[in-house]
C-alpha cells in the first residue's frame, strides 16, 4: 500500500481511529466503574459518582448527535492541546486510580482542542462537563470533614419532627437518643451522594428541555434542587431514627443499606420532572408584561 493511499484512508477514517484507541484504552476504565456503581463494590468516596451509570450514555448521545455540526467546523488545533494529551497520557500511566480516573475527561477536551480548537470545545462543553462530573475523584471525601454544620442542622430538625409525634428523643449534635437507640448523622448520611446526584441530573434535564441557555431558569432550578435534597435528606435520617428507635430494625436495614435506600432516592429524582416544569410555568408567568 503506497504513502498517498495510507494517508487517504487515515484523513477519512480518523475519527474512528480515535474511537477504537480511546476505546481500548479506556472500555476497562468504564466497565470497573459501571461494575462498582452496580454492584457497590466501588470505594465509598467513587461511589458517589454513580450518576456516570445514566450521565455518560447522555454525553455519547449529545455528542453523536452533534457529529454533523462537528465534522462542519473547520480543521483548527489550538496549542493547548499537545500540553492536555501529554498531561492525560502521564495521568494514565501512573496507574494512581484517580489520575486515571481524571485522564478520561482530560485526553477528551485535549482532543477536541486538537481537531477542532474553541469552537469545537464549546460544541462538545456540555457532553465533556458530564464525562467530567462522572469521573471518580476524592472530593466527597475531601468536603465530608466540612459537613458538620449540616449533619447538625438535619439531626436537630429530624429530632423536632419526632418530638412533634410524641416520639422520646434527644439531639446531642449529631446524634440523637431514642430509649437505648442512638442513630448518628455521619458524614456520608449527611446526604453528599443524593444531593451529587440530584444536581448532576437536574443539569441534564435543563439540557433536554432546551433550559440550559436560561440563567435564571437554572439558578432557581438548582437552588430548589439542592433544598430538595436536604428536605428528602431530613425525611430520611427522620424515618431512620423512628424506626431504630421503634424497635423496626428490617425497616431500618431497608432504608439504609438495602434497595429502599434506592427507592427512596430515584423518588426524589423524579420529583425533579414536576420540579422543573413547576419552575418553568412560573419563570414564564413572572417574564410576561403585564397588561
Amino acid at each position: 500500500m503506497n504513502q498517498p493511499k495510507i494517508t487517504f484512508l487515515l484523513e477519512r477514517y480518523y475519527g474512528w481511529i480515535i474511537i477504537g484507541i480511546l476505546a481500548v484504552m479506556y472500555a476497562p476504565l468504564i466497565q470497573y466503574w459501571y461494575d462498582g456503581w452496580l454492584h457497590k463494590n466501588i470505594s465509598i468516596e467513587h461511589e458517589y459518582f454513580s450518576h456516570g451509570l445514566i450521565g455518560l450514555p447522555f454525553a455519547a448521545w449529545i455528542a453523536w448527535n452533534d457529529r454533523k455540526k462537528w465534522q462542519r467546523l473547520p480543521d483548527n488545533g489550538h496549542p493547548l492541546a499537545p500540553v492536555l494529551l501529554l498531561c492525560s497520557s502521564i495521568f494514565y500511566l501512573t496507574g494512581v486510580p484517580d489520575l486515571v480516573n481524571l485522564s478520561f475527561p482530560i485526553i477528551l477536551t485535549g482532543i477536541c482542542l486538537w481537531l477542532k480548537g474553541i469552537p469545537g470545545l464549546q460544541m462538545q462543553g456540555f457532553p465533556l462537563l458530564l464525562v467530567f462530573l462522572a469521573s471518580p475523584n476524592q472530593l466527597p471525601y475531601l468536603i465530608a470533614p466540612y459537613t458538620l454544620p449540616l449533619q447538625s442542622f438535619i439531626a436537630g430538625v429530624a429530632g423536632f419532627i419526632l418530638l412533634q409525634i410524641g416520639l422520646d428523643v434527644k439531639v446531642e449534635d449529631i446524634y440523637l437518643y431514642v430509649g437505648d437507640a442512638i442513630v448518628e448523622v455521619a458524614p456520608y448520611c449527611a446526604g453528599l451522594k443524593i444531593l451529587f446526584s440530584m444536581l448532576y441530573v437536574a443539569l441534564m434535564l435543563l439540557y433536554w428541555t432546551d433550559n440550559i441557555s436560561s440563567s435564571s431558569k437554572i439558578s432557581w432550578f438548582l437552588v430548589a434542587t439542592v433544598i430538595l435534597s436536604v428536605t428528602g435528606n431530613i425525611i430520611r435520617n427522620t424515618l431512620l431514627t423512628f424506626f431504630h428507635g421503634t424497635g423496626k430494625d428490617h425497616l431500618f436495614v431497608w432504608l439504609h443499606e438495602s434497595w429502599g435506600g434506592d427507592f427512596y432516592s430515584a423518588c426524589l429524582l423524579g420529583l425533579l420532572i414536576p420540579l422543573l416544569n413547576g419552575i418553568e410555568k412560573l419563570h414564564d408567568s413572572l417574564s410576561q408584561p403585564a397588561d
